[in-house]
Protein backbone atom coordinates (compact mmCIF):
# COMPACT_ATOMS: atom_id res chain seq x y z
CA UNK A 1 0.00 0.00 0.00
CA UNK A 2 2.94 2.32 0.49
CA UNK A 3 3.45 2.37 -3.27
CA UNK A 4 -0.22 2.40 -4.25
CA UNK A 5 -0.81 5.02 -6.94
CA UNK A 6 2.82 6.12 -6.95
CA UNK A 7 4.87 6.51 -10.12
CA UNK A 8 8.17 4.75 -9.50
CA UNK A 9 10.75 7.05 -11.05
CA UNK A 10 13.88 5.42 -9.61
CA UNK A 11 14.99 2.51 -7.50
CA UNK A 12 16.01 4.93 -4.73
CA UNK A 13 12.51 6.45 -4.66
CA UNK A 14 11.03 2.94 -4.50
CA UNK A 15 13.44 2.10 -1.64
CA UNK A 16 12.30 5.19 0.27
CA UNK A 17 8.62 4.27 -0.16
CA UNK A 18 9.23 0.72 1.05
CA UNK A 19 11.27 1.91 4.05
CA UNK A 20 8.36 4.12 5.13
CA UNK A 21 6.10 1.08 5.35
CA UNK A 22 4.93 -0.15 8.76
CA UNK A 23 2.47 -2.81 9.87
CA UNK A 24 -0.51 -2.58 12.20
CA UNK A 25 1.62 -4.41 14.78
CA UNK A 26 4.29 -1.71 14.50
CA UNK A 27 6.86 -3.76 12.61
CA UNK A 28 9.34 -1.78 10.51
CA UNK A 29 10.49 -2.70 7.01
CA UNK A 30 14.18 -2.56 6.06
CA UNK A 31 15.43 -2.37 2.48
CA UNK A 32 18.81 -3.25 1.01
CA UNK A 33 19.67 -2.61 -2.63
CA UNK A 34 22.49 -4.68 -4.08
CA UNK A 35 24.52 -2.78 -6.66
CA UNK A 36 25.97 -5.94 -8.17
CA UNK A 37 25.35 -6.58 -11.86
CA UNK A 38 23.99 -10.09 -12.31
CA UNK A 39 24.62 -12.18 -15.39
CA UNK A 40 21.49 -12.95 -17.39
CA UNK A 41 20.74 -15.81 -19.72
CA UNK A 42 22.45 -18.50 -17.63
CA UNK A 43 20.95 -21.95 -18.03
CA UNK A 44 20.34 -24.29 -15.11
CA UNK A 45 21.51 -27.88 -15.19
CA UNK A 46 19.06 -30.42 -16.56
CA UNK A 47 16.86 -31.76 -13.75
CA UNK A 48 17.65 -28.86 -11.39
CA UNK A 49 14.07 -27.59 -11.08
CA UNK A 50 12.67 -31.11 -10.72
CA UNK A 51 15.09 -31.92 -7.89
CA UNK A 52 14.38 -28.68 -5.99
CA UNK A 53 12.73 -29.44 -2.64
CA UNK A 54 10.31 -26.76 -1.42
CA UNK A 55 9.56 -26.63 2.33
CA UNK A 56 6.50 -24.53 3.15
CA UNK A 57 6.35 -22.74 6.50
CA UNK A 58 3.50 -23.61 8.88
CA UNK A 59 2.49 -19.94 9.01
CA UNK A 60 1.41 -18.48 5.64
CA UNK A 61 3.16 -21.15 3.63
CA UNK A 62 2.11 -19.60 0.31
CA UNK A 63 4.51 -16.71 1.09
CA UNK A 64 6.98 -18.26 3.52
CA UNK A 65 8.95 -21.14 2.09
CA UNK A 66 12.49 -22.38 1.63
CA UNK A 67 13.87 -23.82 -1.60
CA UNK A 68 16.47 -26.50 -0.89
CA UNK A 69 18.37 -27.59 -4.01
CA UNK A 70 19.75 -31.10 -4.22
CA UNK A 71 23.44 -31.07 -5.05
CA UNK A 72 23.90 -32.71 -8.45
CA UNK A 73 27.44 -33.57 -9.49
CA UNK A 74 27.68 -33.73 -13.29
CA UNK A 75 29.31 -36.78 -14.83
CA UNK A 76 32.54 -36.20 -16.69
CA UNK A 77 32.48 -37.70 -20.17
Amino acid sequence: RAMSGMILTSHLFMKELIENTTTKAGLKVFVCIFNRIYETGRKVMEGFKESMRIVFDKHLGQWNYTAIPEVIIPEVA
